[in-house]
């Protein structure tokens, strides 16, 4: 099966027949092809995931990384391959399982995080941004390798991201949809 092209608009029905060896995610039917994360991404994401995971044993939300596939309706598809829009976070954190299914999730995650790479930042600042807050997310992450920092937004009552904090790896971050939850970026950041 050849790469999807630049040049129509695309569905999750697409998505399933494209290779698994290259993430590619769909925004309103439009196709971004990702290049492989350098290693420093995995290592971030490993660390905030693992942070997530101890929290949330026993707890009725649970975390997800690396290539799970997040459907995101408009709400007027007749069945799942019509959707034109899948992403694939690098950390969601759902509470509502009724979302998962084997495919991966359908519908809003609670939290989000995205690492940005140099070919992604545009999209994780801009798109998925726009996206996030359309469809929701409660709280949403860009961590930034590069620089050391992690903005988050929290969706207010009136839909819409507020103004973001943001935070340094001396920075301790407090979880907005959990009671208790604290993340330490020095065990994240520090490398």
């Amino acid at each position: 099966m050849s790469l999807p092209e630049r040049k129509k608009v695309y569905t999750y029905e697409d998505y399933l027949n494209w290779p698994d060896e290259h993430k590619i995610e769909i925004i309103d039917g439009q196709v971004y092809l990702h290049t492989v994360p350098p290693r420093i991404h995995q290592e971030i994401s490993g660390r905030i995931a693992y942070q997530f995971s101890n929290y949330l044993k026993d707890k009725k939300c649970e975390v997800y990384f690396a290539r799970l596939g997040v459907r995101l309706p408009s709400g007027n598809e007749k069945s799942d391959k019509e959707i034109t829009t899948v992403v694939e976070p690098d950390i969601i954190v759902v509470c509502d399982k009724s979302k998962l299914d084997d495919q991966g999730c359908k519908g809003t995650p609670d939290l989000i995080v995205e690492i940005t790479s140099p070919s992604t930042a545009r999209i994780d600042k801009v798109e998925k941004f726009n996206l996030y807050e359309k469809h929701g997310v409660k709280e949403y992450w860009i961590v930034e390798p590069e620089i050391k920092l992690v903005t988050v937004f929290l969706l207010q009552e009136n839909g819409r991201y507020g103004r973001p904090n943001i935070y340094t790896e001396e920075d301790k971050i407090k979880v907005s949809i959990f009671e208790d939850l604290v993340i330490d970026l020095k065990d994240v950041l520090n490398y």
